[in-house]
């Protein structure tokens, strides 16, 4: 019976013509893939490599094992990734990161679906705004970072594949009269984490002032609670408002200010079989 392992040797000389390249592959030494090719020879007693200069060549017959090999080893491969696919989302796992009103929101759903689809799927949780939550991605803490970006946000690095799952509009939240924004410009401002703070300056700035940012806060919940107490007025995205809201707050929807949301991956697709099912499951949840 002829071993895979050689076979595979032969196809990677076969393709690159050089036993220095497919050791660089295979990453094997030079000599072990000089064994391999001369134990084949023995195991078929065919003459299957030979000299060419510095270099070699296939005789006749070695080209077509190695075309027999190369067939061979991509169905084997195929065949891995096929059984890895499936035991992979029966006993594997996914690991999401998203910022609060996601995980209040959407977030819930997608991982039920996730869970009915495929009960062996462990799924990991981590609370944390899109900046952190790209960094934990990058340097491979989670599989799918669920961010929001603005129109005048930074582009994200190299290697982010994103993923667009919905527009989610901003509204002014405020304990009394409503209006626009220009009319809240002697208000005091509770503003969020750095990203939604940064949009709160663009946004007052076009509206034509300087808001008093007097408190900060990223809990939805302390920060509505803080307007409702007349403290200060704020912007909230409607995910948060869906997420939580305080009876005693007023909010009307900010015009030209949406966010983004994104499911986030890193590197160049596909993606692995748990991961592409955590993004279809995501999908789902925000559809109607």
């Amino acid at each position: 019976m002829l071993d895979v392992v050689r076979l595979r040797v032969l196809a990677a000389v076969a393709k690159h013509g050089s036993v220095t390249a497919a050791a660089r592959e295979l990453h094997y030494s030079q000599p072990s893939v000089s064994h391999h090719l001369a134990r084949l020879e023995a195991e078929t007693g065919a003459k299957l490599i030979q000299r060419a200069g510095r270099g070699i060549r296939l005789t006749e017959t070695g080209r077509l094992l190695a075309e027999r090999a190369t067939e061979i080893v991509g169905r084997i491969d195929s065949a891995s990734a096929e059984l890895s696919a499936h035991v992979g989302l029966r006993a594997g796992r996914a690991r999401l990161a998203a910022f609060p009103s996601a995980l209040g929101t959407f977030v819930p759903e997608a991982a039920a679906l996730l869970a009915r689809e495929y009960p062996g799927l462990e799924l990991r949780l981590t609370e944390t705004e899109p900046p952190e939550a790209l960094r934990m991605l990058r340097a491979g803490y989670v599989d799918v970072a669920v961010i929001f970006r603005y129109d005048d946000t930074a582009p994200e690095d190299d290697g982010i594949q994103l993923v667009h799952l919905l527009d989610d509009p901003s509204y002014l939240v405020t304990s009394g009269r409503t209006g626009d924004l220009f009319s809240h410009r002697d208000s005091r401002w509770i503003g969020g984490c750095d990203r939604c703070r940064s949009h709160l300056l663009d946004l007052c700035a076009r509206a034509g002032f300087e808001p008093e940012i007097a408190f900060t806060t990223d809990d939805i919940v302390a920060v509505q609670a803080l307007v409702a107490a007349g403290i200060g007025v704020t912007a909230l995205p409607a995910l948060a408002l869906q997420a939580h809201r305080h009876p005693k707050v007023n909010a009307i929807e900010l015009p030209g200010s949406t966010r983004h949301v994104y499911a986030a991956t890193y590197g160049e697709p596909p993606a692995p079989p748990a991961t592409t099912a955590l993004l279809t499951a995501l999908v789902a949840a925000i559809r109607p």
